[in-house]
């Protein structure tokens, strides 16, 4: 049965507490986080219940992969666990979102690290709160010999991209970022300046 909202004090507290809550989803303000209350809100019980209880499950059985840092329920993620995946190659990203992004294209048979996020001084995220350090104990074992660093193409991805670059280039191995560029299918007059930019900085011989 669907909540009927009213107009006693007691329910648009209620209501506010929601919406407050909704608001701290990265990308959601004031009004969409509005939107999505009262839709939950119209919906069946159940729908509101089933909701809540899969965000609890997610919190109790999700934790870090023990090697790569990526949400799984085991001790160690599927791609992490994959003998047939290269432990020569590892795939830096900056959330667990971007390794599903990369398994869909099909293009990579190596391994990944998930740094959990971005270098952003102003926002208080140093290399302290990434999971650098972790990606050095890796490359300390001696497999690696490429890391590809496919940061997001944002002043904070590019900041870190160079940042681990830095740290690692002692090490005997290749370190590669990935190319930004023009997206497939799109066109020409309608890019803006920086993606045409990035798309002259990583032209490639033919």
């Amino acid at each position: 049965m669907a909540i009927k909202t009213g107009n006693s004090s007691q329910g648009i507290k209620a209501l506010d507490e929601m919406i407050a809550e909704l608001k701290k989803l990265p990308g959601i303000g004031e009004k969409t986080a509005t939107r999505l209350a009262y839709f939950i809100l119209r919906q069946p019980e159940n729908f509101a219940l089933g909701l809540s209880e899969s965000i609890k499950s997610a919190r109790e059985k999700l934790h870090s992969c023990s090697q790569c840092c990526t949400f799984t329920e085991e001790t160690m993620c599927e791609i992490c666990n994959n003998p047939e995946r290269s432990d020569e190659i590892l795939c830096v990203v900056e959330e667990p979102s971007d390794v599903m992004a990369f398994e869909k294209s099909r293009q990579f048979q190596g391994k990944y690290h998930v740094l959990h996020g971005s270098l952003s001084p102003l926002d208080g995220i140093d290399e302290g709160k990434l999971k650098i350090r972790e990606l050095q104990n890796r490359i300390k074992q001696g497999q690696i010999k490429e890391v590809v660093l496919a940061t997001n193409p944002t002043v904070e991805g590019d900041t870190t991209a160079l940042y681990i670059a830095r740290l690692i280039k002692y090490n005997d191995i290749k370190v590669s970022r990935i190319a930004h560029g023009i997206p497939v299918g799109a066109e020409i007059e309608y890019l803006d300046g920086a993606t045409l930019g990035k798309a002259l900085q990583n032209r490639v011989s033919l």
